[in-house]
This record gives C-alpha cells, structure tokens and sequence, in this order.
C-alpha cells in the first residue's frame, strides 16, 4: 500500500481502495465454488495419494470488495515437490483478507480486514481438514494491511495502515481473540516528504521473541516495542530512521537474528539492518540497489531461506525477483540477480516451510507463481501461473 499523494497504479483505500467499511461479518463457514470446482462444504482438497510426494495447505488472500476480486480466503493445495497447486473451496464471512498469518500451533490462522473500520478475524483449522470462522475483532484503526501472532501464541499484532497505529489483541486457548488490549498510533516523527500522516505497514516479533518490530511507511521509521506478556500493551525501547522519503514497507530477520532486511517502496531500494537483541535497537545501513534500473519498482517484501542463504525480494513496477546472496552471517547482501516474476504486480512472497519452493502472489494478473529454490539459490519456474481472484497474499501451511 501507498499513502495517496504517490503515483503508484494500484487502487488505493476509502479514497485509495474504495474497500467497504464496517467490521467483519460473523463466524458460521460457508464454501462455494472458489477457484475451479466445486467442493465439499468446509473441505480442504483431499490429500494426495500415498507416495514419495505429498500435498500440503495452501491459503490465498485477495480483496473481497473490489472488482474480479475474491469472497473470502481461497484455499487451495500445493505438491511439496513439484509445487502443483490444486483449486479448493473458499473460506467465506471474510471481508477484504489482504494478509493472512498461522498461530505457531498451526491450529488457528489470522487475517485481517483491510477496510475503512479495520478488523482481525480467527479461522481455526480442524484436524478433519475443515476451517471455521471463530470471529472478529476491531483493530480499532483504519486499513489494516498485515498482521503476525507472537511466538508465546498468545497475541495478535496487526497494523492499521491508514490511520497509522499497531494493535494486540489477546489470543484464547481455542485460537479465539478477545478485546484489544492496545492500540498505539505513530503520532511522530512528522511524515516524510508527501507522505500525508503515519501508515503502519508491518509489525512482527524480533526472532528471539524480545522485541516487536513496526514499519511505518509514512513515518520513515521502524518503531521498537517491548511487549507486557500478562497485559498485551506495547512500550516503545527505540526507533531506527530510514532516509527521508524511503518509504520502508516490510522486513524480514536473519535467522541468526542479528540482522533484519528492510524494502523500502518509495526509493526503491533494499536496506541491511543491524538489530540488538539486548536492547531492541535496529540500525539501518545505506539502501542497496535491488537491480531493478533507475525508475520505482514499488518493492514489495523480502524473505529470508531458512538456512539464511539467500534472500529474495518481489519488485511489483518491475514485475521481477531480485536474488541476493547472504554474506557475513548476515551483515551483507551480494546482488545476484533477476528473475521475471511471470505475473503482473507481486505483492507478496512465501516459502514453503523447507524453503524448496518461492510462492508469489501477483494481485493485477490475478495468479499465483511458483519457483524451484536450487542449492544455489536459483528459481526455476514451476509449471504455469495458478488463477486466483486478485491475489494479494499466499500462505503455504506446514
């Protein structure tokens, strides 16, 4: 997302989306026809046939309010070896899943409502491989664009971004949500050049768990928190400034924890970040080429190989992915090069759980590609691009 003032081609929220306001609808499930045939009320495809391969969940985010968009949160199934993805029902009572993200239990999976009255929705997984809208909460702030649930299990984290604030709420036993415990909005620094006001565009958790991390596109700023694990209410420790005007969007942490790798939108550009565990702090170095050319390619988000190998980044204006290589047990990142993405605007990244396969979401082209990762980390395309409804978060599940 983009605050309003920049050129970017994509529609925008109440103003910029024209999504619908209000909060999510109720909790019953309802399957309909999602990307191919129909299927069974509440299935999830059928696994595969016995064998050296197996199939495992896939989920799919889209706009439910737009046109040619989705009615909720497509499922779907992906071969782990040859990365085949297999049409299901969908997951409906879900407005506007833009960005989706699994409890570390695997038995609940969060989205949220990227709407004028922003919200955060619970979908838990049954073990007869049916899903079952547990309902919603309000963010208590506007556009809410990503969410994350910290390691202990017992928080939701989101991110409004068009009012600018971060929000938790608690997380029940049966994977339910509760009423928000805090909401904090980015009232400094000023926004950056044309920015027009604070959009928070990611809030994760620092891999040793210590710190919660906020990007804040408007602010030019990465906001640290510490996190009250009894109330859910967030103090800020730190803040790291970007460049002025950058417009950092998402970063993704080094396994080893030390280092994090920050897209930043508006300049286009990539950026090493040392971080502290100790003390939260995260120190950003000079942006970095994404190997796009001169213009603005709108990079979208990073991800890191679970071996800390290599790290990819999705560029929307150039319709490309970018490959680094990992040096320095983290500090640097060597430009490889690349890669056409084979989709229109991609908007987000995933890998499958053994990093052997790069999942990309292209929300204008309306379709899911897939990529081989070599040992060298090169990506290799894997058969032709997936239909899914304006698809704009794709969520491999264990």
């Amino acid at each position: 997302m983009n605050p309003a003032p920049h050129p970017r081609p994509a529609p925008g929220l109440p103003g910029r989306r024209g999504l619908l306001g209000g909060l999510l609808a109720g909790a019953a499930l309802a399957a309909v026809p999602a990307l191919a045939a129909p299927a069974r009320a509440g299935a999830r495809p059928a696994p595969a046939p016995a064998g050296p391969r197996a199939t495992r969940p896939l989920l799919l985010g889209t706009y439910t309010s737009e046109g040619g968009g989705g009615t909720g949160i497509g499922t779907a199934a992906y071969d782990t070896g040859t990365g085949a993805i297999t049409p299901g029902p969908v997951i409906t009572g879900v407005e506007n899943p833009s960005y989706l993200a699994p409890h570390p239990s695997g038995a609940t999976v969060y989205a949220v409502a990227e709407q004028g009255a922003g919200a955060v929705t619970a979908v838990a997984v049954g073990p007869d491989g049916t899903y079952v809208v547990l309902g919603s909460r309000p963010t208590g702030g506007s556009g809410p664009t990503h969410l994350s649930v910290h390691p202990s299990g017992r928080w939701l984290l989101s991110a409004n971004y068009t009012s600018g604030s971060v929000a938790v709420h608690p997380i029940a036993e049966d994977g339910s949500l509760g009423e928000r415990t805090d909401l904090v909005t980015h009232s400094s620094p000023p926004p950056g050049p044309g920015q027009g006001g604070p959009h928070a565009h990611q809030i994760v958790t620092s891999p040793d768990g210590g710190h919660v991390l906020a990007v804040d596109l408007g602010t030019d700023t990465v906001y640290t928190y510490a996190l009250d694990a009894s109330a859910g209410t967030l103090t800020e420790v730190s803040r790291a400034a970007l460049a002025p005007g950058s417009g950092p969007r998402h970063l993704a942490f080094h396994p080893g924890g030390r280092f994090a790798y920050l897209a930043c939108e508006l300049d286009n550009t990539m950026v090493v970040c040392a971080y502290d565990p100790a003390t939260g702090v995260l120190t950003p170095g000079p942006g970095q080429s994404t190997g796009t050319g001169s213009g603005v390619s709108y990079p979208a988000q990073p991800v890191v190989t679970g071996d800390g190998a290599y790290v990819y980044l999705a560029n929307r204006g150039h319709n490309s992915l970018t490959r680094y290589a990992v040096e320095g047990d983290g500090a640097v990142l060597r430009l490889l090069d690349t890669v056409p993405v084979g989709g229109d605007w991609p908007r987000q990244l995933a890998l499958s759980p053994d990093s052997s396969l790069l999942f990309a979401a292209n929300q204008r082209s309306s379709t899911v590609t897939v990529f081989g990762v070599g040992p060298d980390g090169s990506l290799t395309g894997a058969g032709a691009p997936f239909p899914a409804p304006v698809a704009v978060c794709v969520l491999p599940l264990p």
